[in-house]
């Protein structure tokens, strides 16, 4: 689990430093490229069924789990890599307010306070970008994490699904959403591609650190209770943050290491705490952002 974690947090530090380089639309469209061949190739292996138009949930999953990497990627090109991880991981959040018009469960007094801390780290992590114009990618990064959400609630629903053509169906959306919006989207930066070999080495890194991220994680959601393996995954937080010390020479502000521990602390709470379907049995799969 936690080579997992420090899979994802370099590939967040990696597509950081692309920022500049390349446009995110790129490196998105890489990472959804190399989930399709990995996951088809599991799938297929496997002899796994591939689905395409039926079941209709299947789309929710997939398609809320495409405007999730969008915002991730997006995201990770304008803001460190620890607060965009911070803000991700919160979905746990998003699903229990949203079981309740959903699934007919209202939150319980504890649940309803780890909400309201939640939301007080979140203040505090995007204090800094209000004064800055900033404030923009912070949105985008929260919607990330509710989106991520709505796919968990489409898993739920897909229990009957082979979990590799789940992820093979989701991979083919992103594939196809990414690559439009790399050819028909406007220019980020003034280099829309790669221009350098160290731009290429750390595109290469990011499908590297993705890939062997994704394998970790898939292996310990499937040998372990989800609900204990999405706390320790939330480990991601601390290694993105020794990378940007150690290589950006990052100085976390007081407020900001304050933010991160009300955002995670809650979110780790009701991770291992709220024994309900759809927070500790959702699925077997780790968030859609990593697929």
């Amino acid at each position: 689990m936690l080579l997992g974690s420090l899979g994802i947090s370099a590939m967040a530090t990696l597509v950081h430093a692309l920022a500049g380089r390349c446009d995110w639309e790129v490196v998105a469209t890489v990472r959804a490229g190399l989930a399709l061949i990995i996951s088809g190739a599991l799938a297929v292996h496997a002899g796994a069924p591939l689905v395409v138009l039926r079941p209709p949930v299947m789309w929710m999953r997939s398609l809320a789990g495409t405007v999730s990497l969008l915002c991730t990627f997006y995201a990770l090109s304008r803001l460190p890599s620890s607060d965009v991880l911070t803000l991700t991981n919160m979905f746990p959040i998003w699903v229990t307010l949203l079981s309740w018009p959903l699934a007919g469960i209202a939150p319980t007094k504890g649940a309803w306070l780890a909400v309201a801390v939640g939301i007080a780290g979140v203040v505090l992590v995007a204090q800094p970008r209000f004064d800055d114009g900033g404030l923009f990618p912070i949105l985008v990064a929260i919607t990330a994490s509710f989106s991520t959400s709505i796919a968990m609630f489409g898993l739920h629903k897909l229990g009957h699904v082979d979990p590799r053509a789940i992820v093979a169906h989701f991979s083919a959306t992103a594939l196809v959403v990414c690559s439009s919006l790399l050819v028909l989207g406007p220019h980020d930066t003034p280099n829309r591609w790669p221009q350098s070999s160290q731009a290429l080495l750390i595109l290469a890194g990011v499908g590297v650190c993705a890939t062997a991220g994704q394998l970790f994680l898939t292996k310990a959601f499937a040998a372990g209770p989800p609900a204990r393996v999405s706390v320790v995954a939330l480990t991601q937080v601390a290694f993105a943050m020794i990378f940007e010390t150690i290589f950006f020479g990052h100085a976390f502000a007081p407020e900001s290491l304050l933010g991160i521990v009300l955002v995670l602390a809650p979110t780790a709470w009701l991770l291992a705490t709220q024994r309900r379907p759809n927070l500790a049995d959702l699925s077997n799969e780790p968030p859609a952002q990593y697929d």
